[in-house]
């Protein structure tokens, strides 16, 4: 395949109108800048926008979102990418009307021509290494032009025209041939293996690629030694200098240190020590990345020194090993690896940091790859203390029948890995690692989709947890994305943004006043009874006060004072205990003391503010206050006071009264439960009583005692109470309860309210 000379002059000697389809795509953002400032007039179309169009719109790129002919009539080239379907309006229009279209390869491949082209080639670590070249040529002085396949900080961006420099160090992409259409100077080749097979029929067809592109490279090719497969291939090209850390290696790491981010290695030129060189980005992986640039600059001129020097400067590109959280306690990382070679490294790497667990969140990259290269992966994950598998991103390729994340997974678990899971909703992966976190983990997103923002929403949310942390102190807990099915006796519902669980007044007190400084919603809930949480779960901070001052039961002559975390059960044994009665009817009551007032419970004729006598409380800025029960506005199965306050503590009266009789009620209060109301999991009664007749009779009559939605069923044994019979969705049992309501207006006109507090968001209004 010869030079298009024509398209190199049009390109880089001469000013046109040009267009480009899918101008936000990492690699054509690049073009595009090149192009730009080479002079020419540029515009683009693209589905969305990113970062990088609204940079490239203020230097002069005309961006339009979306692809419509009548945009580009007047560009005299039309470069599309490899995403590009050939019915797109613009490139069907442009080859209609015999206009000059090339693919973005074959417009690099010209641009790179116009230089001394050095090509950056291989499977895995081409952005990083392309990147650290550029770097290194920079500082070296040689004024480099560059393009690389990502955002690259310490570069500026990822594609610069420097026309003071001869050389042109650019990313081969060998995903669909077209890294054969380049004519370098010289090639740098990390890897070669078996990858692309949607595109490739085999490891013999990539082969055949990459040999044409070293029978094009008119210098050197620089080759990892310790790469078989390059070896292989490289070796009998005429003038060929490799590198590794294998002993017959041209430019040779020694005495290789890997300690947390960095790396320190002796290199060697044949037997001559060239220095010390140390790596500010991590894994060894990236010490034979390293070391191929060391070759390649000393090869043109730069001392060793300012390579060392570079290079102990070099910062990773975007999403390569990229710390996007870090703290004491946790600290999350970005890579784009998705092939089974790249997740091995990147994995050994984050081992290698020294965090308590490595928990991963993958997202399997192309259906053709997954399908292809499945026992690999399987394999690939045995440095992952934890894995969680999300489904495909199919790029522009359609699904494949059965070939999917599952499969991963079940790949992973047939391996021998025991903690792997498969999360078919990738907006959920970020709540299932955030909930096993433990301190001193290390969360790793892995693919070249868009996993990446599960992440930055699980760091976004970390950093405010962690701000709680501080706030409640060592004593208390915080989790993220806690299941509110395990805190509510019915056992339904979706998570809680923030799980918080301080142990005193004072934390209780502070948080409220970050919540409202933060403008975060709070909500209470204590032992979850008569509680209904939707399948979406609590956006926001989920208080949960329980131990410490919050458990406590204290008793002076007849007052029992509780705090808002001690159960009614064990206030009616306490209140025995000292031969106090009148509480027996708390025994049957599954609640804590901050519910049962907030919900004025009752049971056995006996209502809870019967037996208030105060309430202490938080306001909202914090404030504390107390209450005595004639200052309260109490009303049945309802206080107003705790819908935007917080009680922390009530006190109680009880009544001397001799055991026997304390006992017979208890006994009275136990068998009107077991008799009356079902053993499985519930919230309580569902409905207040209306006037006509109580909601359980009221259900009976109108027959649907035992009718269900699901796994959500109205008891047998009382109509008013729905069951859980196990796996149970807060949406069934919302469904069930409209059905009762309709039920009961329609046939008896009565409007049915409910009992139970219904709170929470759908799943579709889920944002955490």
């Amino acid at each position: 395949m010869t030079k298009d000379v024509d398209l190199v002059n049009f390109l880089t000697r001469e000013r046109h109108r040009i267009h480009l389809i899918g101008v936000a795509g990492s690699g054509m953002s690049g073009i595009a800048g090149l192009l730009l400032q080479l002079g020419h007039e540029v515009s683009g179309s693209d589905k969305l926008d990113s970062q990088e169009t609204k940079r490239l719109e203020r230097v002069g790129l005309k961006f339009h979102r979306q692809h419509r002919a009548e945009d580009a009539r007047d560009a005299e080239l039309i470069i599309y990418s490899s995403a590009i379907r050939p019915d797109n309006p613009i490139l069907k229009s442009a080859r209609e009307a015999g206009k000059k279209n090339v693919r973005r390869a074959e417009a690099l491949a010209a641009i790179t021509s116009a230089k001394r082209g050095i090509l950056i080639v291989g499977m895995h670590g081409k952005t990083t290494t392309s990147a650290m070249t550029a770097h290194v040529l920079r500082e070296g002085g040689l004024h480099p032009s560059h393009y690389v396949g990502a955002e690259i900080p310490i570069l500026g961006t990822n594609a610069h025209w420097d026309a003071r420099g001869e050389f042109f160090v650019a990313e081969g992409d060998e995903s669909d041939g077209t890294i054969a259409l380049f004519h370098p100077e010289h090639a740098l080749v990390l890897n070669i293996e078996e990858e692309h097979l949607d595109f490739y029929a085999d490891l013999a067809a990539i082969e055949k690629v990459f040999r044409e592109l070293l029978g094009q490279t008119t210098g050197e090719i620089f080759y990892c030694a310790d790469e078989p497969n390059a070896t292989r291939i490289c070796r009998s090209s005429k003038r060929v200098i490799c590198y590794g850390l294998s002993e017959n290696a041209d430019y040779r790491g020694a005495n290789v240190d890997l300690c947390n981010f960095r790396s320190v290695f002796s290199v060697y030129r044949g037997s001559e020590k060239l220095g010390e060189a140390v790596l500010n980005v991590p894994g060894e992986h990236n010490v034979r990345n390293a070391l191929g640039v060391i070759a390649l600059a000393t090869e043109l001129g730069v001392p060793f020194e300012k390579v060392a020097k570079a290079l102990s400067k070099f910062q990773h590109a975007r999403r390569r090993f990229e710390i996007k959280y870090d703290s004491p306690r946790f600290l999350l990382v970005d890579d784009y690896g998705h092939h089974p070679t790249e997740i091995k490294a990147t994995l050994r790497t984050a081992r290698s940091i020294g965090r308590n667990r490595v928990l991963t969140m993958f997202q399997p990259h192309r259906y053709s790859r997954t399908k292809l290269l499945r026992k690999e992966f399987g394999r690939a994950f045995d440095d992952a203390d934890r894995v969680v598998i999300t489904d495909v991103y199919g790029s522009n390729e359609s699904p494949i029948p059965g070939v999917g994340g599952q499969m991963i997974a079940d790949e992973i678990a047939a391996h021998g890995h025991r903690a792997v899971t498969y999360q078919p909703r990738l907006e959920w992966v970020h709540r299932d690692l955030g909930n096993m976190l433990d301190s001193g983990d290390l969360v790793l997103s892995l693919g070249a989709g868009n996993i990446h923002e599960q992440l930055s929403i699980l760091a976004a949310d970390l950093v405010i947890a962690e701000k709680i942390k501080e706030i409640i102190g060592n004593d208390g807990d915080v989790r993220l994305y806690e299941p509110l099915s395990k805190h509510t006796t019915l056992r339904v519902g979706g998570p809680a943004q923030f799980w918080v669980e301080p142990r005193d007044e004072k934390a209780f007190s502070r948080l409220i006043r970050f919540c409202r400084q933060e403008n975060l919603p709070l909500f209470v809930v204590g032992r979850g009874s008569n509680l209904l949480v939707r399948d979406g779960g609590i956006r926001g901070v989920v208080v949960h006060p329980a131990g410490g001052a919050f458990d406590k039961i204290d008793i002076r002559g007849n007052e029992i004072t509780a705090g808002v975390g001690a159960k009614l059960k064990e206030i009616a044994y306490a209140a025995r205990g000292a031969n106090l009665g009148g509480l027996e009817w708390m025994e049957g009551i599954p609640a804590a003391v901050g519910g049962a007032l907030r919900m004025n419970a009752g049971a056995m004729s006996s209502q809870t503010f019967d037996h208030v006598i105060s309430v202490r409380y938080l306001d909202r800025e914090g404030n504390f206050h107390t209450q005595e029960r004639d200052e309260l506005d109490v009303h049945y199965r309802d206080f107003p006071l705790l819908k935007e306050n917080f009680a922390v503590s009530a006190t109680f009266r009880a009544t001397p009264a001799p055991r026997e009789k304390i006992d017979l009620r208890l006994q009275e209060s136990q068998e009107k439960r077991r008799t009356t109301q079902p053993i499985a999991k519930s919230a309580g009664c569902i409905f207040k009583n209306p006037e006509k007749c109580p909601a359980g009779k009221l259900v009976d009559e109108l027959g649907l005692k035992n009718s269900a939605v699901g796994k959500a069923r109205v008891s047998e044994v009382h109509g008013n109470f729905i069951v859980n019979d196990g796996g149970a969705t807060a949406t069934e049992v919302l469904e069930l309860i409209d059905r009762i309501k309709q039920a009961a207006k329609s046939k008896r006109g009565i409007e049915l309210e409910t009992e139970v507090q219904i709170v929470g968001e759908s799943e579709a209004g889920l944002a955490v």
